[in-house]
This record gives C-alpha cells, sequence and structure tokens, in this order.
C-alpha cells in the first residue's frame, strides 16, 4: 500500500503563487515516477507535471513555464511551485505516484485562482 499526503492548496489571485508538497509513504520502488493531475469541473483529469525518481521532469503544455515540479527522493516527496496563476488553472489537483503500472493517488486538494 502507498499513501500519499498533500499539503498547500487553497485561493490565491491571478498572478500569484503557489506551493504544494506531497509525500509518499509504504511499499515504494525506489524506481517511480511522481507528479502532479488537475481536474476542473467537468472535464477530464489532466496532467499537470510529473518527475521520475532519476529527476526528469515533464510538464503539460499549459503550465509549460509557469510550473516547476522537483522531488526529495530520500524523504519520497514531490513538489510543485506554481508561478503566474490564471484562473483556468482553478482545479482539483491530485498527487500520483506510479510504479510498475500501478497508480496511487492522493485525495486531492482544490486550487482557486480568483480575484
Amino acid at each position: 500500500q502507498v499513501q500519499l499526503v498533500e499539503s498547500g492548496g487553497g485561493v490565491v489571485q491571478p498572478g500569484g503563487s503557489l506551493r504544494r508538497s506531497c509525500a509518499a509513504s509504504g511499499s515504494i520502488f525506489r524506481l517511480n515516477v511522481m507528479g502532479w493531475y488537475r481536474q476542473a469541473p467537468e472535464k477530464q483529469r489532466e496532467l499537470v507535471a510529473t518527475i521520475t525518481s532519476g529527476g526528469s521532469a515533464n510538464y503539460a503544455d499549459s503550465v509549460k513555464g509557469r510550473v516547476t515540479i522537483s522531488r526529495e527522493n530520500d524523504k519520497n516527496t514531490v513538489f510543485l511551485q506554481m508561478n503566474s496563476l490564471k484562473p483556468e488553472d482553478t482545479a482539483v489537483y491530485y498527487c500520483n505516484l506510479a510504479q510498475f503500472g500501478i497508480n496511487s493517488w492522493g485525495k486531492g486538494t482544490l486550487v482557486t485562482v480568483s480575484s
């Protein structure tokens, strides 16, 4: 079993910044991918960013240049730094860990970008 505990989230004004963190625990193989996905109302869950245990990052085009994903492997923790936030970034953000084709998910936290 893998548990993912998220922190951060909340309400931020357009143009503002937000930093999320997610700590994984349980049965975690050293080779894995951690990341963040989001789901806006009436839309499918979509990729925000992922990062491998080797440090290779991947970003959705919609957030590229505004978002930085990082991780601390010894703590199995992933971070998401979000800058220049836009109203369209409003969504529930979910932490994810993938290993051996198995996905584990955090509970999700709402991020609202509004003036």
